[in-house]
């Protein structure tokens, strides 16, 4: 087990997912990786960007992970983040299409400044406070097929989830694609609501990143999961909200299904009076939904259950 460390560069920076790109940083499952990231916006890059291949959000990575095959799972552990002093919300005219007025960049749009205090855990602005529960908006792997892929929309294999509950001390887990991996991160947030209604959190730097990542071969995982203080969440990514519900819904009732040795109809009957449905996000053109099984909702002789485990 190693400790490897990422820092902001031209060499460590892309805006887009793809199994071309060379890899920052090879690692073997249990090491552990440090970084430093820009704010997703690429503020503060010191260097011109590519519009092609930097037109997405400022990703580090991709970090190459030995013995990574297509059908394993990633095993991500998300150690500790700690979010830099400052940071920026975007908002657009809420009567403009949805995926236009939330665009990465556009025109006419307002940004709020924010005051981030990462000891207090607290984030100030237009004199309010909120709570910062620092995460990491992106992350994520290539598809399998070949190509440029955008850093917005979400997929199967991760990339810009945007899930609030992706904090420090939660674990996710990702389908893997392509050999190696090939994971990146990025789009610091300092705070979000579910759905993250700007198209922006608190969006800023991270002053440390630290993850550990291990692999789950042959996992036969179709959408990502994670384990987190709330409870664990299976992930739904379509193009519209019914859809994503459907794929986060079916992965949680398969979980439970499999891991309680149910029959599907009472894994469902049991899904419906312990799981909540909430909005990830809905602007990232492909919109998501996590299904979220608290973490003391069900018990089974006065004992705990946990699913999801492996």
């Amino acid at each position: 087990m190693s400790t490897h460390e990422l820092l902001p560069a031209r060499s460590t920076l892309h805006g887009h997912f793809s199994s071309a790109l060379p890899a920052a940083l090879e690692v073997e499952p249990a090491d552990t990786i440090r970084a430093r990231t820009l704010r997703g916006s690429w503020d503060d890059a010191g260097f011109d960007r590519d519009a092609t291949l930097d037109a997405g959000h400022a990703l580090t990575g991709p970090v190459f992970v030995r013995g990574a095959r297509p059908g394993d799972a990633l095993v991500v552990e998300i150690l500790k983040l700690r979010p830099a002093r400052s940071g920026h919300t975007n908002a657009g005219d809420i009567s403009t299409p949805v995926n236009d007025r939330l665009a990465l960049t556009g025109t006419g749009r307002h940004r709020v400044e924010w005051e981030i205090d990462p000891e207090t855990k607290v984030a100030r602005a237009l004199t309010f406070e909120v709570e910062a529960r620092p995460f990491l908006g992106v992350i994520g792997m290539p598809p399998g097929e070949s190509g440029i892929h955008s850093t917005i929309p979400p997929r199967p294999t991760g990339g810009n989830i945007d899930c609030r509950e992706l904090v420090a001390g939660s674990t996710l887990i990702l389908p893997v694609a392509v050999e190696g991996g090939l994971l990146s991160f990025g789009d610091g947030h300092a705070a979000q609501g579910d759905g993250e209604v700007s198209g922006t959190a608190i969006e800023c730097a991270m002053d440390e990143v630290e993850l550990r990542v291990s692999l789950i071969p042959a996992a036969g995982l179709n959408t990502p999961e994670a384990h987190t203080q709330a409870g664990f969440i299976t992930f739904g990514f379509a193009p519209g909200l019914d859809e994503a519900m459907l794929i986060a819904l079916e992965a949680m009732i398969d979980r439970l299904q499999s891991d309680l040795q149910l029959e599907r109809a009472k894994a469902t009957a049991l899904a419906s009076v312990s799981v909540d449905l909430r909005v990830t996000q809905v602007v990232n053109k492909i919109v998501g939904v996590h299904a979220l099984l608290p973490a003391d909702r069900l018990r089974r002789g006065g004992k705990r259950v946990v699913i999801g485990m492996r």
